[in-house]
């Protein structure tokens, strides 16, 4: 196994690398190529400062994106805490749309479902506008809660969409649940731990898995470390058993999409890489993966609802 998936890590990655770069970046304004370009391979050395310089870019930009067709119902409580809370985007397709809820991140600590007038509600609007039901939810943070905290709130996600997707015009059978960064975590937390699920199962329908970790084992030099320990604890001997990459193998597969950026935080593309050697090895089959050339650990998902 361990053979095969540093084969497998280093050929996807090459192929990666080697890839003519996409156009999605090319039809973004002048300033935000330049931005994203200058912010580039130097993301990890100041990532709170380069999500700033990549957030500055994209609102304007965001701002003046089309947001017709949406009815949004915010702040519904899905559970007793007061992070317990979500916010739904309509579309105008009547009723058995499909669902998809986004998990923002944050470094285990920190996040909000709304980071400013356009982020991250640019995600539902644009499945909103795509006739799917957008869900947009916070969970527990650290250090209040530790783990598997916010993976149980992934959970009661999905069971108040259960109950509730009807009436937003949502279908409770297609259920699809997309984390970014340590919202990744959380949700192939949930995903892949059965012991965190009723059980009947997860209840999604397919996962979306952006730039997550996936292997709880953070590096001396993790510029992240006080934030993971923060949430899983100091003590490493807990990792093996808080890792879902370890669960893969003996977890049932359904639908995975895996993307990582080009400008990653550190080791977070070799993360996703991990995950996507751990499923085509169980599978002998590989799920949908992609490297999103040029873009960095959060223009990931700032593009959502523009022309990239």
């Amino acid at each position: 196994m361990q053979g095969f998936t540093r084969s497998l890590i280093a050929a996807v990655l090459f192929a990666a690398a080697s890839a003519p770069v996409a156009a999605q970046v090319s039809m973004m304004p002048q300033n935000v190529q330049d931005r994203l370009r200058e912010v580039g391979p130097g993301w990890g050395k100041d990532i709170l400062g380069n999500v700033a310089k990549t957030l500055e870019v994209y609102t304007p930009v965001l701002a003046k994106a089309p947001k017709d067709g949406v009815k949004v119902t915010k702040n519904v409580a899905y559970g007793p805490d007061a992070r317990h809370r979500l916010d739904v985007y309509q579309p105008q397709t009547g009723a058995g749309a499909p669902v998809v809820v986004f998990f923002h991140g944050g470094a285990y600590v920190r996040g909000e479902r709304t980071i400013n007038e356009e982020v991250y509600g640019n995600i539902p609007t644009w499945f909103a506008r795509n006739g799917i039901v957008g869900v947009n939810a916070t969970y527990r943070l650290a250090p209040a809660a530790k783990w598997p905290a916010a993976a149980e709130d992934v959970g009661s996600v999905v069971k108040w969409i259960k109950q509730n997707a009807a009436a937003y015009g949502g279908d409770p059978n297609r259920i699809y649940v997309m984390g970014q960064s340590a919202g990744a975590t959380h949700v192939a937390t949930y995903a892949f731990l059965k012991n965190l699920q009723p059980a009947e199962g997860h209840g999604m329908a397919g996962v979306i898995l952006i730039s997550g970790r996936y292997e709880i084992d953070p590096a001396p030099d993790d510029p992240n470390l006080a934030n993971a320990q923060a949430y899983f604890g100091a003590d490493r001997s807990q990792y093996p058993r808080q890792s879902p990459l370890n669960y893969v193998k003996g977890s049932t597969p359904f639908p995975i999409f895996i993307a990582i950026s080009e400008y990653d935080n550190p080791d977070l593309d070799t993360q996703g890489t991990l995950l996507l050697a751990a499923i085509c090895q169980r599978d002998r089959a590989c799920p949908r993966f992609t490297r999103m050339e040029k873009h960095n650990h959060l223009s990931a998902v700032y593009q959502f609802n523009t022309p990239d």
